[in-house]
């Protein structure tokens, strides 16, 4: 499940993603900005027991095909759909792969993998599970408001 973005003192917003089967699972967008009128720069952490990872720079281009874009195409599908869909960043830093499970859910795989083209890089992965309809479509809301401010 999704929660709204915060906003903070420091006017910041913060995105959490939760996750229906076990809520120490989560996903968490942060430390927004800007360097000009074509991108927006952002922080995202993953968390599961025994695993947090962070990647302090994933840059979100306008105009190009957004994260935002496509969680909405997953959440008109929200009666299901073969196989796996999958996004990534143009820097393929971060990557969200979702599956349609029966009994209208879908889990979302949050992929980190700073620096993918260098030697010694990692990769952190974790899973969330949400309601293929309203979930859904709330944290694409959710994820188009942290991405425009």
């Amino acid at each position: 499940m999704a929660s709204a973005p915060d906003e903070p003192a420091d006017r910041q917003p913060v995105l959490t993603v939760g996750c229906l089967e076990n809520p120490l699972v989560g996903v968490r967008f942060c430390d927004r900005f800007a360097l000009d009128e074509d991108s927006v720069h952002y922080a995202v952490e993953v968390r599961a027991p025994g695993l947090t990872a962070r990647v302090d720079e994933v840059v979100a281009w306008v105009g190009n095909g957004d994260l935002a874009a496509f969680l909405e195409e997953l959440a008109g599908a929200f009666r299901g759909w073969d196989g796996e869909r999958t996004w990534q960043t143009d820097d393929r830093d971060l990557a969200v792969s979702a599956v349609h499970h029966y009994g209208g859910h879908v889990g979302l795989t949050w992929t980190l993998r700073p620096w993918p083209r260098a030697a010694g890089g990692w990769t952190a992965s974790v899973t969330t599970w949400l309601e293929a309809g309203e979930q859904l479509s709330a944290l694409a809301a959710d994820v188009r408001h942290f991405l425009t401010g």
